[in-house]
């Protein structure tokens, strides 16, 4: 009889899947969406009628970009504006173009994860706006803001856009808003989004679209699966399911068995069953209201200086600075 071999763990992805599926209930991150296919599946999604996200921080940057340039730029001396996580940096290039027009005197350092994606944004602001000063930066949100982190009467903005806040429940926020606060002198600032409460139909919608965009999307975690680590699950066989709970503020996205099955996932040497209806909890988004925001802030070391609002209160992005 051969003893069954363990597993080789040998990289973060087959590390977090075999956790993830090897625990009750199963879930899987999110961010293991985000390939080739995925980004190309959220790009539709950010284009859905129901999607109202994007669309209303575009709007919220465009209405107040004036009042944004008067409060970063500090007494007319330098300023470094940091994007978390800037991605292709579209919404952010509606602050870049207006502060560059107006002759504002800051550094442009974008942080992401990926090279490709950095590289991408520099060669793309070159052709835009290239008297604009850029300094990408990649790795880890706290890795790059420590390195940042200089005492000095030069001004650090930080900007945190898209609502990526929502990704996490509220005990993980306060740990994340605390790390940040600690890498902020007191006369920095901080610029996050943050989606609302409201009507839970919309957010029903924007979230489980009638074309089953968002439900592709989120089976991409499972197409991924298959592919890199040579499994064998059923796409027909799962279906993507959301909810809602207005009183938390937390939409969750899952992905449930319809049927008994069994998932042989080869490259974790392990197999998976799974009973009728069973979940994998993929994500959550998390919603606010003012009154929650403050709580954050408070409980962080933060205080809320300013809020933003596009005209059908959906959205929001506050404005932080330190509070001690």
């Amino acid at each position: 009889m051969h003893k069954k071999l363990a597993p080789k763990l040998d990289t973060q992805f087959k590390q977090e899947v075999y956790q993830g599926l090897t625990s009750y209930p199963k879930f899987l991150s999110s961010k293991y969406i985000y390939d080739k296919a995925g980004d190309a599946l959220f790009q539709d999604i950010m284009n859905m009628p129901e999607y109202y996200l994007t669309n209303t921080e575009f709007s919220i940057l465009e209405t107040y970009k004036e009042q944004l340039a008067q409060y970063f730029f500090n007494n007319e001396k330098p300023f470094h504006l940091i994007e978390m996580g800037a991605g292709d940096g579209k919404k952010t290039k509606i602050l870049l173009h207006h502060f560059t027009d107006k002759k504002l005197d800051f550094t442009f350092r974008p942080i992401d994860i990926s090279q490709n994606a950095l590289d991408s944004l520099q060669a793309n602001l070159k052709d835009e706006i290239p008297e604009l000063a850029t300094e990408p930066m990649q790795g880890t949100y706290f890795e790059t803001l420590k390195k940042l982190n200089f005492a000095t009467d030069e001004r650090k903005v930080i900007l945190f856009l898209g609502s990526n806040i929502g990704n996490l429940l509220h005990d993980q926020a306060i740990e994340f808003l605390s790390k940040i606060q600690e890498y902020m002198q007191p006369n920095d600032l901080l610029f996050i989004g943050f989606d609302q409460k409201k009507h839970p139909q919309i957010l029903l919608d924007a979230y489980n679209d009638t074309t089953g965009i968002t439900a592709r999307f989120n089976k991409n975690l499972l197409v991924r699966i298959n592919r890199e680590l040579e499994a064998n699950f059923d796409m027909d066989s799962f279906m993507h399911w959301e909810v809602y709970d207005p009183e938390s503020g937390t939409a969750k996205s899952y992905l449930v068995a319809q049927s008994p099955q069994q998932v042989h996932i080869e490259k974790l040497s392990l197999d998976v069953t799974f009973d009728a209806w069973e979940t994998i909890h993929t994500e959550i988004s998390q919603k606010y209201d003012d009154k929650t925001v403050h709580w954050l802030a408070e409980k962080s070391g933060l205080k809320v200086l300013e809020t933003f609002s596009d005209a059908k209160n959906y959205y929001k992005n506050y404005l932080f600075t330190k509070s001690v």
